[in-house]
């Protein structure tokens, strides 16, 4: 676990890098490429991005959707709502109450991006360069409406081939709620350090590893698979079922690759340090498992973040092959890229 306590921390553009896989999105690595110096936190490295592509937003356009509209108007058209106008003698006025579709901007996609830079205008660590940028861009979204956000309304978002363009600001705006927190009492958000959070760190860590295969192996087919105890007895259906981290299938090979966000991956026993079993023994039991229903041998990785020291360590196991290493995330980009492809050789 990259800790509080941890000296050695995460450069946010390696996180920022992490995301754009986790997200699915490895071209917008370039987003940052022409970045002269490292931004001082996640925030403003994401806000900066956010910028970037909201300005090539407004540039080629809002999407649009037909959105519902109802009002007493004079002139028909849509649908007439009868029990409506009744009720509120529009006919005596000489009006209807209707409802019609009309195209509009004022859509939930466009809302949440709103939503989120005029928050960003309000945190107080975010660059005044970035500040100033954002209030140059919100004129633009004069006519979408201000929302309060909650993270579920980024479930209720509809993305295909014609809206596309908007999957990675999204995916910027929603990471930016979720690791806002609301002080009591103040009414502002404040960005939670994203990197101290260990169960977020290790989702990233997995998700990033899983997708880097993916891009970078052509042909490769990378999941994260679920299978059953080979397992005889009452009740089998109480036993656990396993579910990998990562499974990676590609030249005729298989691995199947367990990611570890601990800061230590060895422990002490009786001032005798050893890799964790824990770990060890569930690997081992996705190796035999999968080995009784595929009828092959795959080989197995336990992947570490580096923290103090390197390791890379091969075992044979029962005839499996068996690799645990560490990744070094605070190096530079371009090495552990070079690591990552070099892991499963």
């Amino acid at each position: 676990m990259i800790s509080s306590e941890n000296p050695r921390r995460v450069p946010v553009k390696n996180i920022f890098y992490m995301l754009v896989y986790a997200w699915n999105h490895p071209h917008e690595m370039n987003s940052i490429s022409v970045f002269e110096e490292d931004e001082k936190d996640l925030m403003n490295l994401l806000s900066k991005v956010l910028i970037m592509k909201v300005k090539a937003l407004i540039k080629r356009g809002f999407y649009k959707e037909y959105v519902d509209n109802q009002e007493e108007s004079g002139i028909i058209r849509g649908k007439i709502l009868f029990k409506e106008s009744i009720q509120t003698f529009s006919n005596k006025r000489g009006k209807m109450h209707i409802r019609y579709e009309d195209m509009s901007y004022n859509i939930l996609h466009n809302q949440l991006i709103k939503a989120t830079i005029y928050y960003l205008t309000k945190h107080k660590g975010l660059n005044k360069e970035h500040q100033e940028e954002i209030r140059k861009i919100l004129p633009y979204f004069e006519e979408v409406s201000l929302i309060n956000v909650t993270p579920m309304l980024f479930n209720e978002i509809s993305l295909h081939r014609n809206n596309q363009h908007y999957h990675f600001l999204l995916n910027i705006c929603q990471f930016i709620w979720e690791n806002s927190l609301l002080n009591e009492g103040v009414g502002e958000k404040d960005f939670n350090d994203f990197t101290r959070e260990h169960q977020q760190m290790a989702r990233l860590f997995e998700n990033f590893v899983r997708n880097f295969y993916r891009k970078e192996i052509p042909g490769s087919k990378v999941k994260s698979e679920s299978f059953y105890w080979h397992a005889e007895g009452e009740q089998i259906e109480l036993l656990p079922k396993m579910l990998t981290d990562i499974s990676l299938e590609f030249s005729g090979q298989k691995i199947i690759m367990d990611t570890k966000f601990y800061k230590d991956m060895l422990t002490g026993h009786w001032d005798k340090e050893t890799i964790r079993s824990g770990h060890l023994y569930q690997l081992f039991a996705y190796l035999k498992n999968d080995e009784y229903y595929s009828r092959h041998k795959a080989s197995g990785i336990l992947l570490y973040p580096k923290v103090d020291k390197s390791l890379d360590l091969k075992y044979k196991l029962h005839g499996f092959d068996v690799k645990l290493c560490t990744l070094d995330l605070t190096q530079h980009w371009s090495k552990i890229h070079s690591f990552q492809s070099s892991v499963t050789r």
